[in-house]
């Protein structure tokens, strides 16, 4: 499927999908708006197969805002370690936001809420544009996303905490929209001591499982749970070990989060932080 037709939406997400589905082996995205990296990630997630190798170069500042949020950046590190995602940053803007392929050239233009996919075939001006870009991308700096890929994060803890603590990592993550922390959504260390507490899981194993899979340092882990706990939201007991201090185990703190049903943890955790 190529693509030979300017297009208007809502929304990027449908002209994204015509992109990354019109066969092209590899996409340049340059210059792209926060709404269009979350969606390109969100669209790209959602791909079984045959995606596309997508470039993405973009202004520093407005990835790493995106990428602040844990679902995005965790989805997009799954991406990259797959080899399907890469990213890079420049301060040399465009007018709108581009996607190239070797085939085509799409502009997003936004006008109030509408996006247009403003499409240019002629086989010269595609060339231009396509080594262009190619350049600037390879001269550009690479984008370093800190955050571990979200299927290792699900992976590891089931294998270290519990299969039912995975799960209910999940159903928080999915009645989330964004997973920020500064108010809007709870940060991933705050959700991860949620789930612990939730299953009763000891301070010193989520946070060494935090650690390893590079969520945050314990010491993130420890702070985060005393403010929490100072909030109520998580209580803790100490329990004895053979060598050295007693272990803490983590519960929940207040009985609107015990009721909670996993998918309305978070509401109702962000509800008593307000």
């Amino acid at each position: 499927m190529t693509i030979d037709s300017n297009m208007l939406t809502e929304d990027a997400e449908r002209i994204l999908r015509s992109v990354l589905d019109s066969g092209a082996e590899d996409v340049l995205v340059v210059d792209p708006t926060a709404d269009v990296i979350d969606t390109l990630v969100a669209v790209a997630s959602e791909t079984e197969d045959g995606l596309p190798e997508i470039r993405m170069i973009a202004d520093e500042s407005v990835l790493k805002d995106v990428m602040d949020d844990f679902i995005v950046a965790s989805n997009a590190a799954d991406l990259v370690e797959s080899e399907s995602l890469s990213m890079r940053t420049t301060d040399n803007g465009t007018a709108n936001a581009l996607l190239i392929t070797k085939d085509a050239v799409v502009s997003l233009v936004t006008a109030g809420d509408q996006v247009a996919g403003l499409v240019t075939t002629d086989d010269e001006f595609v060339a231009a544009a396509y080594d262009t870009y190619t350049m600037q991308w390879e001269e550009a700096p690479q984008y370093k996303l800190r955050t571990p890929p979200i299927e290792r994060v699900r992976a590891t803890l089931e294998e270290e905490i519990s299969a039912d603590a995975r799960d209910d990592f999940d159903s928080v993550l999915s009645s989330l929209q964004t997973a920020r922390g500064d108010g809007d959504g709870l940060d991933e260390v705050t959700i991860s001591l949620l789930v612990a507490a939730k299953n009763e899981v000891l301070l010193y194993d989520i946070s060494k499982w935090g650690e390893d899979v590079g969520i945050a340092s314990k010491a993130t882990f420890s702070r985060t749970k005393t403010k929490l706990e100072e909030m109520g939201l998580i209580d803790t007991e100490k329990v004895p070990i053979d060598v050295g201090r007693p272990r803490l185990r983590l519960k929940l703190g207040d009985d609107r989060l015990v009721n909670a049903d996993p998918d309305q943890l978070a509401g109702v955790a962000q509800s008593l932080l307000a």
